[in-house]
């Protein structure tokens, strides 16, 4: 899936916006994660803003601490920290959890991993490079 002019925009990117009460032309990677999992049927804070996808409750891994033996795994969510706007300014899912490499599904990036992309993408990406994975889908949370 691509953006129509790569403006933030397009059919599904403006679904996904429109989802979370965002207009076109917002930044949509949170969006995808919440659209996603509503089309899941998970419960989820339906927000544009990354990190409210990554709330303490749910973090089971972050900067290599990793909570009891939960790895994480597919559908799981990731975020990165941006040192420039000091939050998470971009997140995903984890596809495939590796030793050091990690595989994603990714909205409004590009084949350059940018956080201000053009489409969907299926990303490999360095386990370093990640500051934290939050569980949205399993039943291993006590909150469930």
């Amino acid at each position: 899936m691509r953006e129509q002019h790569n403006r933030n925009d397009g059919y599904r990117v403006e679904s996904y916006l429109h989802y979370t009460g965002n207009k076109k032309g917002d930044p949509w990677c949170a969006a995808f994660v919440s659209w996603c999992l509503g089309k899941a049927g998970i419960h989820n804070p339906r927000t544009a803003w990354s990190p409210a996808l990554l709330p303490q409750k749910r973090i089971i891994w972050k900067n290599g601490w990793q909570k009891e033996e939960l790895q994480p795994q597919a559908g799981d969510v990731f975020g990165i920290w941006y040192a420039s706007k000091k939050r998470i300014a971009h997140c995903g899912f984890i596809d495939v959890w590796g030793e050091s490499i990690v595989m994603t599904v990714e909205g409004n990036t590009n084949e350059a991993g940018s956080r201000e992309g053009d489409g969907v993408y299926r990303k490999r990406r360095l386990k370093r490079t990640l500051y934290a994975v939050a569980d949205w889908v399993t039943a291993r949370r006590e909150d469930r």
